[in-house]
């Protein structure tokens, strides 16, 4: 029996085997279903089904290239950071299309936007992630100003974020004759995400708030209101609204696009550093624009570029923003205006009409250039002036004998903005008004 039993058992082993792959075969879980990575899937629905077809295969193809992200590592680039924090929900339609193909079709235009950038860039990201908000809303800029902090357009809309002035008010952005706070980076950046904040929290969708920014949330309101009345959907590319917005932010989608996967596109992104442009400098004085970008041991057009709040050559004691500097010139800057005591940082002070006259005529008692007369005081050619307007001038200008001048009989007509009042008085800052904000009429 010892022997006849193992004899058995292999006999009956060895009949089972011709079923066992069947069997196993048929127990076996069912293969799991991939899905693409989510960063790869940046094209729009708008795709004929056999191209999508075929870029999804290519998206399979692709799954094995894409590296995996340590998000607990620190970002060495300011692209893969802002990458990390993308979180407005993506886009797609026909317009998104055109946008992205326009694009695609002038790198290097894209590249140089981008890179003009870099000064604002990693403060602009700093601020959204403080507020925990997407991170993806720097590229905003690129739409709005090109990153041009002196862009103003002919909505009277001016800066980085393109503030019309009604807006700018609300959101306490000094405008005066002395400075333009819609043009300072750092304030406007301030008001521009309150803003996104606001109408985000009315809207409840980042491509309403967005389309908002652009058009004004009451409009929008009113679209979303109008479809839904009418028992259709109220989302962005379902609504009726001005082409300029109805571009806007497939615009900016298609720039987010082209940062999610630079590479898909052929475009090398500028190499921008996850490091700190600029920093902030207390001041407690009135200073020359041009004192203190000698000061800082850096250009004059570079100084601007990162202060370009400033309307006239004078920086008043009485405006409290700080100045924005490199970091490498804000040690230099202190040190320079510690060795600078004792001398003038003005050199420009103001001088009152005593009559009315034309501008020319003023530059020529006082032996000035009439450009720097009107560049230094936002004057229009061939502008009149009337009697006890202000001016800025140099401070060496001896006005004695222009006030001994005769009288010239012409028909005054005063300058198209407010004056300035003395470099030592206080400018009073504005009340943001109490009604509701709006961008767009």
């Amino acid at each position: 029996m010892k022997r006849i039993l193992p004899n058995i058992l292999s006999a009956l082993l060895l009949s089972c085997l011709p079923w066992l792959p069947a069997q196993a075969q048929s127990v076996s879980p069912p293969p799991r279903q991939v899905e693409p990575p989510a960063e790869s899937l940046i094209i729009s629905h708008t795709l004929s089904e056999p191209e999508t077809s075929s870029f999804s295969t290519d998206l399979y193809r692709e799954r094995s290239n894409i590296k995996t992200m340590d998000l607990t590592s620190r970002s060495t680039d300011i692209w893969t950071r802002m990458r990390r924090g993308f979180g407005i929900p993506d886009l797609a339609s026909p317009v998104v299309d055109k946008q992205l193909a326009a694009l695609v079709a002038r790198p290097q235009a894209v590249i140089n936007i981008l890179e003009r950038g870099r000064k604002y860039l990693y403060h602009i990201v700093s601020e959204l992630e403080k507020r925990g908000m997407p991170t993806e809303l720097a590229l905003l800029p690129l739409v709005e100003s090109a990153y041009n902090p002196m862009a103003f357009s002919p909505a009277k809309a001016a800066g980085l974020w393109q503030f019309i002035p009604s807006t700018g008010k609300d959101f306490q952005l000094q405008q005066n004759w002395w400075v333009d706070e819609r043009r300072d980076v750092v304030a406007s950046t301030n008001a521009a995400l309150q803003y996104l904040q606001a109408v985000y929290e009315l809207q409840g969708d980042w491509h309403l708030a967005l389309a908002s920014y652009n058009w004004g949330e009451n409009a929008v309101v009113r679209a979303v209101n109008s479809n839904r009345n009418a028992g259709k959907p109220t989302d962005f590319n379902n609504l009726s609204m001005p082409n300029e917005t109805r571009q806007y932010v497939p615009k900016f989608q298609a720039i987010k696009m082209i940062v999610a996967n630079p590479e898909r596109y052929g475009i090398k992104l500028p190499n921008i550093p996850n490091d700190p442009y600029f920093v902030t400098v207390e001041r407690s004085q009135g200073m020359d624009v041009a004192v203190a970008a000698r000061l800082a041991e850096m250009p004059l057009s570079e100084f601007q570029s990162l202060n370009p709040a400033y309307n006239r050559p004078v920086i008043p004691g009485s405006h409290a923003a700080d100045l924005v500097l490199p970091v490498e010139n804000a040690h230099k800057f202190k040190e320079n205006l510690a060795a600078h005591a004792g001398q003038p940082l003005v050199n420009w002070k103001t001088y009152t009409l005593p009559r009315a006259a034309r501008i020319e005529d003023v530059a020529r008692r006082l032996r000035l250039s009439p450009d720097v007369l009107r560049t230094a005081n936002g004057l229009a050619a061939r502008a009149r002036l009337a009697s006890g307007y202000t001016l800025l001038i140099p401070q060496d200008t001896d006005t004695a004998l222009a006030d001994r001048a005769p009288p010239v009989n012409i028909k005054p007509r005063q300058a198209q903005h407010n004056p300035p009042r003395a470099l030592s008085k206080t400018e009073p800052r504005p009340v943001a008004s109490a009604s509701k904000p709006r961008r767009r009429s």
